[in-house]
């Protein structure tokens, strides 16, 4: 149930995203964000709230269901005000990986989070996406977090 308590707290983020998703890309941006979380339901939920060098936000909302001992990830946007499709998974040694259906471009795909490297001062955190039921992966983007003083 505390998977996340690492991520309790401030963070400074460092964005890594592919420009052109499923097109065959290699050009990336590079833009930082700031990050907060903190937990909810005595650890068995957290939120966390971004806000983008652009002026945007975002905000995951998790919750652990207890009888199938996994997460539930559910993000959302100031772009759009829309809750995108839930990520399930969960933690094995030491790495989150959760994955969830969802469309790109009008089509379907499958999503998925890894969270790795965690510390008590840093964390990584990819996304990938994969338009062919999970035989190949894109990576598209990636996030450094490195912990600020509270």
């Amino acid at each position: 149930m505390g998977d996340f308590d690492f991520l309790v707290g401030s963070w400074n983020v460092a964005n890594r995203r592919l420009i052109g998703r499923l097109a065959g890309s290699t050009e990336w941006e590079e833009f930082a964000s700031t990050a907060t979380c903190r937990n909810l339901f005595g650890g068995a939920a957290n939120i966390d709230e971004f806000t983008f060098s652009d002026g945007t936000y975002g905000a995951t909302f998790r919750v652990f269901d207890p009888a199938r001992k996994e997460w539930s990830l559910n993000w959302a946007n100031s772009i759009n005000g829309v809750m995108e499709a839930p990520l399930f998974g969960t933690f094995s040694d030491g790495v989150g990986t959760f994955h969830g259906d969802d469309t790109f471009d009008g089509g379907p795909i499958r999503v998925r989070f890894i969270w790795s490297r965690i510390t008590p001062t840093s964390a990584r955190w990819e996304q990938a996406f994969s338009a062919d039921q999970e035989q190949t992966w894109e990576t598209n983007w990636v996030m450094d977090f490195t912990r600020t003083a509270d």
